[in-house]
Formats: C-alpha cells, structure tokens, sequence
C-alpha cells in the first residue's frame, strides 16, 4: 500500500472520480492542487473571484454534466460558501465542498484569537446532505466517500467536508491508502432503485380512472434522465404534462401534451389545467411552494399520486391516493409494463379543454412576445429567444423576473436543449453559466440574467476572459430592481414621491463596455430584431460575449394566475 501526502491523495482519488473541474478561491489545499497538474490528472483548476461564484460556478457545472461539482475554500471564506449551498440544495444539484477550518483543540492555536479563526462549522448542516470534519489524516478517505456518497445518492444535494488547518493543511500529513473511488457515486443517480409491484399498480390503476388527470413533472425527472419515459407514459395515457422549473427541459414544450411550467413562475394555461384536474401525479417533485403556487395548483382536496426517490416527501403537502418510492425512470418503466393504452381516448374531451386553454394563453402574450415596442419589451427578448437557441443550446437563467421570464414564455422546442435556473440566489446566473460550459464545452452557452442579478458577480467577467470560455451572456438592463416597484409603491403609499427611486433604480451604466475593459466582448442591442445577429455574434466568439438589451424599466413579469376571482 502506498504512502501518499494528503495532498497526492486528494489529487489521486479525485481523478478517480473522474472530477474534471474544481472551482476555488485561494489559498485552500494550496499542495493538492498543484499535485493535480503535477500528478497529471487532467483536473482543471478554476479560480473565482468570490467563494459564491467558486459555488454557482460548480453547481452549474453540476446542473448540467450530472456529476458532482466541486468547491473549494479556506476557513475566512466557509461562511460565503456556506452562504452559496443554500442554491444548490434548494436546487438538488450534486456538490461537494471542501473548506479549511480552525485548528482544532489538539493544538495551541484554539481559542486563542488566532487571525482569522472562527468556527464555522455550524453554518453547513442547514444547506448540506452532511457535513464531516476532518481531524487526522486517516479519516480523509472515509470523508471523501461519505461525501461523494451522500451528493449523489437519493434526492441529489450538497455534502461538505473541513478539514483541520486554516487552509486545509492537514494535506501535508502523510497515511498509508491505495486510493479508490465508487463507480455509483460518480454521477447521478447513484441507485436506481423501482417500487413495489403493488404500489405500480394502484398509482396506474388511478391515473386509468381519472377524468381530468395532470402529470407535474419535477427535478427528478431531469436528474433521473426520465423524460422519454415520462412522455411515453402520458402518451399511452393521454395525460397532459406540466414541467416545473426544474424540468423544464425534458419534454418539448411544442409537444401537444407540455402545458408549461405551473405554479408561481406560472404560465396562466397550466394552471388553469391544474385548477381543474380531478388527480395529478407528481413525479420527482418535491411538491413546494414555488410549483404548487403556495399548494394552490392543485387545491388541497385533489387527489393526488407522487413518485419520489424519499419516502419522506410522499405524501407531504397532499394526502397521496397512491405513493411509489423509487428512481423516476426505473419506476415509469414498472408502470409502463402495466398501462392499458385504451383508456386514453375516455380523456379525450380533458385534451381538447387544455388545449384550448394554451391557444387562448399563446393569442394573449402574442402582442407581448412580436412587439416592436423601443425600448423592449422583455416578453419580446423572450419570443426572439424561442426562435433563435440553438438546438442544443443550454439557457441559463437567473433568479426572480428572469426566472419568471425564461420559465413562462421562452419555449424549448427541441429534445437536446436544456434549461438549467436558480433555486432562488440572484446573481446566481453568470458564474453558472460559466461552470456549465466548461461542464459542456461543445454546446451554446446562453444566459438569461437582469441587471440587477448581473452585477452581483460582475467580476466573474475576468474569469470567463481569462479561461476564454465561448458564451453569450444577455443582461435584460432595466437599470433597476424593478420587481420590487410594487412593494415600494405600498411602501410610499402609492406614491411615486420623494426619494422613492433609491430603493430600486440604478445609475446608467453600459455591460457591454464593461465588459470589454475586462476583456470580454460586448455588444448593446437597444431596437427589435437586433437579437439575431447578436446572438450569431456572441455564440461564433471566441471568449465571453456580454449581449446588453436596454429594455423597458416598467416592464414586469406576470403573477400567477390562479382564477379569475384573484
């Protein structure tokens, strides 16, 4: 057995988990990343310029490759990183984080003030899986198992480790170990476990009896890659398909069963479906606030069906008529052996509601989505978007009225588009783009972020330059926060008076010449049907492309729709 630094081990064991990009800001494992070039393991090493980006960087990586993300940081930075989990742990996206932490109480640095010091261990467990401390060298690989382990198997998520020594320096210790790494915990989902045979059969035998049946396909489905499985099914069944957020991508929103994204970041027509289905199986969802509108759409008295990968999300905001626990894929196949397509046809009449439904909803944003207004509309970004991605782009969004924007009215009507979004972090957007198309280099990178969301990691410009990484980066500029115009409106008593504009506008500033003095390019796009040869120009690069729409500032997204007595 081989007497390895932690350091040579780190670098070793990672590459076994065949980890090609780690996301850090310096100094952490200052040893084991140069072990990583000099032991020849391909790791490319990323530095950030916050440990929020070295996070989102990661976790777009994570989003979009399916295998886990890595983060780095020494111990002054683990409360930003810790800070930076919260995203992808509300998102399920597979991360490990790796932090320096205090020299613990073996040594004589405890409690003694030591510069920089302070216990931040206690901020992980609310936004990891788990969360271990490393204290001798022996318990290093037990620590990177557990870790790769618990990222990837199940409901996806971060894990964290500290390490002993500010900067992890419990590296330069020395243990006796052949490195080693597990094949399921390389990638998600590790286990793809299926459900009992008679719990396949109660949840078909309801969706076969039901009326007005709905489908709400969750983040499972997209991390168990069971989007042919689901169509399959809701095509024997003839059940229309909502997507959450999450899944967005995995059915083809101009396929006749997609009814779009329900809930909150809502297109009116999907919850109009769910306002009236009489069961809707949710499949890999979690059932929050954010799909359900508050467990609105659907009512709380619908009967429901749920398939999960945690027995302990069934039946947790809805009293399930039938419950199947196990990987989504696995068990939409179990189903599929057992379902009667001849039942399909008594749905008929409920196809027919839904889809008018969608007609009436695509005639109403129609004017938004052609409109030739100066300065833009943000609607019209959006209908330009559908037609001009790529087919195989992957867009990127942030959070708040891009989430809203993107989730609503961008269609993704090809099988190898993908989507991929913050769980609720603003300024989320550009480091994750970044992260994904390193994570996929030979795809279009596009991403949809606000001002506002874009000047959170601005400086992440110079990373991107710096790595040349090819994306097209499209900032809806509205020179506010305009999502909060409402609240500071009731704020003021609905008046617009005094210093009202310092609680949400900015100054003028221009993201396309920012973005060349950082060495990227740039490019302002201020009139309708600019967007294409913009787009041409920043996906042809080579390097980053910051493609700025000056829009209108008054502009926002709608609010969901939840019948006409809201």
């Amino acid at each position: 057995m081989p007497r390895l630094t932690g350091a040579q081990y780190l670098a070793d064991v990672l590459g076994l988990y065949e980890v090609s990009h780690v996301f850090f800001v310096p100094a952490i494992l200052n040893q084991a990343l140069a072990e990583m070039e000099l032991r020849n393991t391909g790791i490319a090493r990323v530095m950030a310029h916050s440990e929020k980006s070295a996070v989102y960087m990661a976790d777009g990586f994570a989003r979009t490759k399916g295998q886990p993300g890595i983060a780095l940081a020494q111990c002054v930075g683990a409360a930003n990183l810790a800070a930076a989990l919260r995203d992808p742990y509300l998102g399920c996206s597979p991360i490990v984080a790796i932090t320096g932490g205090p020299a613990h109480a073996s040594t004589e640095s405890a409690r003694r003030h030591t510069y920089q010091e302070i216990d931040d261990f206690s901020l992980f467990p609310a936004v990891t899986k788990s969360s271990t401390r490393v204290e001798t060298i022996d318990g290093l690989p037990e620590a990177i198992r557990q870790a790769f382990g618990d990222a990837t198997s199940g409901t996806p998520g971060p894990s964290h480790i500290e390490l002993r020594g500010h900067m992890g320096e419990i590296e330069l210790d020395e243990l006796d170990v052949e490195p080693s790494a597990d094949p399921a915990n390389m990638a998600i989902p590790a286990v793809r476990m299926a459900a009992a045979a008679e719990d396949v059969a109660a949840a078909v035998s309801a969706l076969s009896a039901a009326a007005r049946p709905v489908i709400v396909a969750g983040g499972g489905v997209r991390s168990s890659a069971a989007g042919r499985q689901l169509l399959q099914l809701a095509e024997t069944l003839g059940i229309p398909i909502a997507t959450s957020m999450n899944a967005k991508d995995t059915i083809p929103a101009n396929h006749l069963l997609n009814i779009g994204v329900p809930g909150h970041y809502c297109r009116k027509s999907a919850n109009q479906a769910l306002l009236e289905a009489d069961l809707v199986f949710f499949v890999g969802s979690h059932t929050g606030s954010q799909v359900t509108a508050h467990w609105q759409t659907p009512p709380a008295d619908t009967s429901v069906v749920q398939l999960d990968i945690n027995p302990e999300e069934l039946g947790r905001h809805y009293p399930n008529q039938a419950s199947l626990c196990g990987d989504a894929a696995t068990v939409l196949d179990q189903m599929l052996e057992v379902a009667d397509p001849s039942t399909s046809v008594n749905r008929q009449p409920w196809r027919a509601r839904v889809a008018q439904f969608a007609a009436e909803w695509r005639e109403e944003v129609r004017p938004l989505l052609e409109s030739n207004s100066v300065p833009l509309r943000p609607e019209r970004i959006c209908g330009d978007l559908t037609r001009l991605l790529p087919s195989d782009a992957i867009l990127v969004s942030d959070t708040g009225h891009s989430g809203m924007w993107t989730g609503a009215l961008i269609d993704l009507n090809h099988p190898d588009q993908s989507f991929i979004r913050a769980a609720g972090s603003l300024g989320w957007g550009l480091p994750a783009a970044l992260g994904a198309k390193l994570a996929a280099p030979d795809r279009p990178v596009v991403l949809f972020s606000g001002d506002g969301g874009f000047w959170y990691h601005i400086s992440e410009l110079e990373t991107a330059a710096r790595w040349n990484i090819t994306c097209a980066l499209l900032v809806n500029n509205n020179r506010s926060f305009n999502q909060e115009i409402e609240l500071v409106d009731a704020a003021y008593g609905g008046r617009r008076s005094g210093r009202h504009a310092d609680l949400w506008q900015f100054g003028d500033a221009s993201f396309s010449e920012i973005a060349r003095a950082m060495g990227a390019r740039g490019i302002q796009v201020t009139r309708p049907g600019e967007l294409d040869s913009a787009l041409d120009q920043a996906l042809s690069g080579p390097g980053p492309c910051v493609i700025e729409v000056l829009t209108e500032q008054t502009a926002l997204a709608p609010v969901a729709w939840l019948g006409d007595s809201q």
